[in-house]
């Protein structure tokens, strides 16, 4: 069916997707649809290559709204993307991050983020104050499932920035107060992000 290549499942649909004709089959017939199959690989690397994802729905949220919240996704390194579901389904899968599918429901669209997590986490959670409109479903840390809650108690953490500007201050970051009030996923990040604290004031002594 797919030239000897093991096609890529599109689960309770019946769908296979075909890696080198970038075709979509059903029936063993092929329906040629290269942008969703580009869309699909897109979204899986977003998928796998964000260190936080934030499942969002963006009902009812202006144009001129979602253009200054992209904006300043940017500014505090991130990115935000309207998605179709039945597509980041298949991305989720690819990414072994299938657990997201129960959120997959509705409008939906995602924020990613680079190395400083907390930036696009604090953004976002200020754009679901001010609009009272995004809603946050979920979110995937380290590619671990976590809650809305969740994500907005990430969202209290100091940026990449503020650790750095405690460290250059020969400040240490009061992280380890934090941790007995953090769970899960958000624990770990807090000892991650005192252990790096350490390593930047030991570098900067030395």
């Amino acid at each position: 069916m797919c030239a000897g290549l093991k096609p890529l499942r599109l689960q309770r649909k019946g769908f296979l997707v075909c890696p080198r004709t970038k075709s979509v089959q059903k029936g063993g017939e092929n329906v040629p649809t290269p942008k969703k199959y580009q869309e699909v690989e897109e979204i899986t690397e977003l998928l796998k290559g964000s260190s936080l994802t934030i499942l969002t729905n963006y009902r009812g949220l202006s144009v001129a709204q979602l253009q200054s919240f992209r904006k300043n996704l940017r500014e505090n390194g991130g990115s935000f993307r309207v998605v179709k579901n039945t597509l980041t389904g298949i991305a989720a899968d690819n990414a072994e991050m299938s657990e997201i599918r129960e959120f997959l429901e509705g409008p939906t669209a995602i924020v990613t983020s680079g190395e400083d997590l907390v930036g696009p986490a604090k953004t976002t959670r200020e754009m679901v104050r001010t609009s009272r409109i995004l809603e946050i479903k979920a979110g995937i840390l380290e590619g671990s499932l976590v809650s809305a809650a969740e994500v907005e108690r990430l969202a209290t953490l100091p940026s990449r920035e503020e650790l750095l500007a405690k460290v250059v201050g020969g400040l240490n970051a009061p992280l380890a107060g934090m941790v007995g009030v953090l769970s899960g996923p958000i624990r770990s990040l807090a000892y991650v992000l005192q252990a790096r604290a350490s390593q930047l004031e030991e570098g900067g002594g030395s």
